[in-house]
């Protein structure tokens, strides 16, 4: 069998259904194999490869599966790289395949030739150059076990044309299975025991290896036991409903008033699956400093690494939390439940209910449309913290955007894999900036009838830049203003042969919505804010809670 065939055959195996990706010079023989194959294998065109890397991305995790995108070699390749490092910051399975040149070729600056083996490796769990035919079925799977493995990653696998064409026997083998986690320490598990017996004011924060692991109801069920309360991380959001009463929201820089006061207030941390990202923490060396911190997590580097903890347990969080449960008695703490009740009378002060058009009661009436299975994926700037502020999320893997990296662009692309992950009805929430940077694949959300409503926050500004010079750069705002693009999204949507509404009101925006939904392919509701409209609660970048920002004025 040709190594074309063999790619193609080996996805099939491994569990791959849909691929995200763009046809070109190197990969020719691939996409004959794959058009051969389509009865087994959907293939989804997107306008760039961007929009390939970030629809893989957005399939991943709103289904927990490996991710498939597929590009040419050079410029191709090349234009995976913002999607493969978003993935990378954001621990998701990804396998992203590439052509090259021909072995010959190599190191000769033949056309379109480039090292994307070399340019990705700081942004991959690992990747693959393959050079003889014999290899490639096994460095595919080995490349599936990787991504899903332990920690989750995107693997590159870069595959030359000649060892496309060359011949060897195949043998189909079974699906791979992720790596078995190492045991856990049960020593780790007892001194994790020991601090969380002692405590009076437990908070559990989880972050985005609670999702990847399962372990929702595992949190919840030891806060019960425990008496404890629980924040998240911007990745850890959907792993937990937003309904329990035991969930306070979204923690760190523009995180819930109550979550963030909560968390600064506990007398012990049991952190589940996330990083210590400074967007979460502040000031890292005045991080909590007279509370207990433990930290739960499968990566044995993190322990330690932002955050110096008391206890480190290593291990998959699911597994650790269960055991935590069976360890520890049932507990109250009335005097800490009191001041938890204290903090959420307060955020409810100073974000009181009203009627305007504002993004949170945009957001508010958007999610009367959505089925309890919608993923809400977003773009990065204030659309995202206002999504993450007030969506509320049932079931996990619902709520899909670039944390680590922070990409503007991603959403799109990430709405439109959701959609094909999920098989339903997926939102994307976006701003005019964010969303200008990859607005192409509305060509790809369009030919392929994929129902994503569009939610566009247009302020006619780039907005938590705006709001950063408001705040820090004495209102001079250099190159954050964009009303003079003049850009008409609706007709924009209409251009690719979707659909649109401007909206100025709450009353139009609801007559959007009501059509919106009922579309079977992309709509965009694009509803026209003010430009100082702000993401708050907010602590400064090194900042405490002490430093927290409840007001700000800004414009000139």
């Amino acid at each position: 069998m040709r190594g074309a065939e063999i790619v193609v055959k080996t996805l099939i195996e491994q569990g791959a259904k849909v691929i995200f990706g763009y046809p070109g010079g190197t990969v020719l023989d691939i996409y004959d194999e794959i058009y051969k194959h389509s009865d087994e294998l959907t293939h989804v065109l997107t306008a760039h490869e961007q929009g390939a890397a970030h629809a893989a991305d957005g399939y991943a995790r709103s289904t927990g599966r490996v991710g498939v995108c597929i590009a040419t070699s050079g410029p191709g390749a090349t234009n995976l790289v913002t999607g493969i490092a978003t993935a990378y910051l954001d621990s998701i399975p990804l396998v992203a395949i590439t052509g090259n040149v021909g072995t010959a070729m190599i190191g000769k600056d033949a056309f379109q030739e480039v090292d994307i083996t070399g340019v990705t490796m700081p942004i991959t769990k690992h990747n693959f150059f393959v050079n003889s035919v014999d290899k490639l079925a096994d460095t595919i799977r080995e490349a599936f076990r990787l991504a899903k493995s332990g920690r989750p990653g995107p693997v590159l696998v870069d595959i030359p044309k000649d060892v496309q064409n060359a011949v060897c026997e195949y043998e189909k083998k079974a699906f791979v299975e992720p790596e078995k986690n190492k045991p856990v320490d049960d020593e780790q598990v007892k001194a994790a025991l020991e601090i969380i017996g002692k405590a009076e004011r437990p908070y559990i924060l989880i972050g985005g290896g609670a999702i990847t692991a399962s372990a929702g109801d595992e949190a919840v069920e030891l806060a019960d036991k425990i008496d404890a309360y629980i924040g998240s991380t911007m990745m850890g959001l959907s792993a937990v409903p937003t309904a329990n009463e035991r969930f306070l929201g979204m923690v760190g820089m523009h995180g819930h008033y109550a979550a963030t006061l909560s968390m600064y207030n506990c007398d012990c941390l049991i952190t589940v699956g996330a990083r210590f990202s400074d967007r979460a923490t502040g000031n890292t060396k005045k991080f909590l400093s007279n509370a207990k911190k433990i930290h739960i997590d499968i990566d044995n580097s993190e322990i330690d690494k932002n955050i110096k903890v008391d206890v480190g347990v290593v291990g998959d969080v699911a597994d650790v939390l269960q055991r935590l449960i069976k360890g520890l008695d049932a507990a109250k703490h009335p005097e800490w439940e009191e001041k938890v009740s204290e903090f959420r009378k307060k955020e409810a002060e100073k974000d009181p209910e009203d009627k305007r058009f504002s993004p949170k009661n945009i957001i508010k009436l958007m999610d009367n449309y959505l089925a309890p299975g919608t993923a809400i994926a977003t773009d990065v700037g204030q659309n995202q913290m206002w999504a993450a502020q007030y969506a509320k999320f049932e079931k996990p893997r619902k709520f899909i955007s670039s944390g680590g990296l922070g990409t503007m662009g991603f959403g799109l692309g990430a709405a439109i894999g959701a959609a094909y992950g999920s098989g339903e009805r997926s939102v994307l929430v976006t701003g005019d900036g964010g969303f200008g940077m990859c607005l192409t694949e509305m060509a790809t959300a369009v030919t392929n009838h994929v129902p994503v409503v569009i939610l566009l926050l247009n302020n006619t500004v780039l907005g938590m830049v705006r709001q950063w010079q408001s705040i820090f750069y004495g209102k001079r705002y250099s190159n954050t203003d964009l009303k003079d693009r003049h850009t008409d999204f609706v007709k924009l949507a209409e251009a690719f042969g979707g659909k649109g509404k401007r909206c100025t009101n709450l009353d139009e925006a609801k007559a959007a919505f009501d059509e919106a939904f009922k579309e079977e392919g992309p709509y965009i509701v694009e509803c026209m804010i003010g430009k100082d409209e702000c993401v708050l609660p907010m602590i400064p970048a090194g900042g405490t809670v002490t430093d927290l920002i409840t007001e700000i004025k800004i414009g000139n």
